[in-house]
């Protein structure tokens, strides 16, 4: 079995995200998301999010393409998620290209690009525009 593995605040759920999670699970069999908890957020990202860390979960797990969805505590978990869940596939969005290079000594490195007209952050500005 092909794991694969990416990570997200995943807040104010939008197609954009569907469509990673879509083409994450495309690269594998099973699709684990370490989601951003709201500590984590406000701690290390200075990030509120609009949804608790359980009603995000809540979401991502209801998505088909999701298989496992484990807590993002801390930026340098991730070396350690790859070994313990045995992961094949590390996968992010390309607006972090380069930045997980590191992990290729441990599995593929996978940039996937953005879905270019939708992000949370637009969905934010554009409501405070209203």
């Amino acid at each position: 079995m092909k794991r694969v593995i990416t990570y997200g605040t995943f807040d104010l759920l939008h197609y954009g995200h569907i469509n990673l999670l879509r083409r994450a699970k495309a690269q594998g069999d099973y699709l684990i998301v370490a989601l951003s908890t709201d500590e984590f957020n406000w701690n290390e990202k200075q990030k509120k999010s609009y949804f608790t860390y359980e009603e995000r979960k809540a979401m991502l797990e209801a998505i088909r393409y999701v298989d496992l969805v484990v807590p993002e505590d801390n930026w340098e978990q991730k070396k350690t998620d790859v070994g313990k869940y045995n992961v094949d596939v590390f996968v992010m969005g390309d607006d972090w290209k380069g930045k997980f290079d590191f992990l290729k000594e441990q599995c593929e490195v996978v940039y996937l690009s953005r879905t270019p007209e939708i992000s949370t952050t637009k969905i934010k500005t554009e409501l405070n525009n209203k």
